[in-house]
């Protein structure tokens, strides 16, 4: 029996994008718009959702890894955004563990708040830190299903040493899902259960 190779390729101009941004990554909120812009991008480009992730050393202000959502293209009902930077980023940093000693205390920023599967991806990358631009709520209201997720997801997330912060950058971000659905753009999860 034999199974496909499976690939997730972040899209060629993804590069282009993080090299030619120049307001640098020092701020919580340099950082969310970012990728708030990021998420743009993909809308703009057809290659996927809109939603985008990346995952910083905030101490330096460098970007580790963007990424952006694929589901649709990859075929891959997994490929999200945070999902996708957070692979990236442990592939770069050669470890499944972004929180290993000798690593700096990473933050992996998201243009919405984590869906209920990328919620559970959080705690277990090692990322020290989470920061939401758009809410849960926002991607709702376009009829994006984001599951269930307990009501004390922030708590559960500080309790193991996560710091959240929400709405960096909401206003933009939640402008970016409602200009994804006023354009056309397909709601690939909106089945809600």
């Amino acid at each position: 029996m034999h199974f496909p190779h499976v690939t997730i390729a972040v899209p060629d101009w993804v590069g282009a994008f993080c090299a030619s941004w120049s307001s640098g990554f020092a701020t919580v909120q340099a950082r969310a718009a970012f990728v708030v812009a990021l998420s743009q991008q993909n809308v703009s480009h057809e290659t996927g959702g809109p939603f985008a992730a990346a995952v910083f050393d905030p101490l330096e202000g460098h970007l580790i890894a963007p990424g952006v959502n694929l589901v649709v293209p990859s075929s891959c009902s997994a490929a999200h955004a945070e999902i996708v930077a957070l692979m990236v980023a442990q592939q770069i940093m050669g470890t499944h563990d972004l929180g290993a000693a000798g690593l700096p205390a990473l933050e992996l920023v998201s243009s919405t708040e984590p869906c209920a599967m990328c919620l559970g991806a959080v705690p277990w990358s090692g990322v020290r830190g989470l920061v939401c631009c758009a809410r849960g709520t926002d991607a709702e209201a376009i009829g994006m299903d984001e599951g269930e997720k307990p009501p004390g997801w922030i708590v559960a997330l500080e309790n193991r040493g996560i710091r959240v912060m929400r709405d960096v950058c909401r206003v933009e971000a939640a402008a970016v899902l409602q200009g994804y659905v006023a354009g056309g753009g397909l709601i690939y999860n909106g089945r809600c259960g």
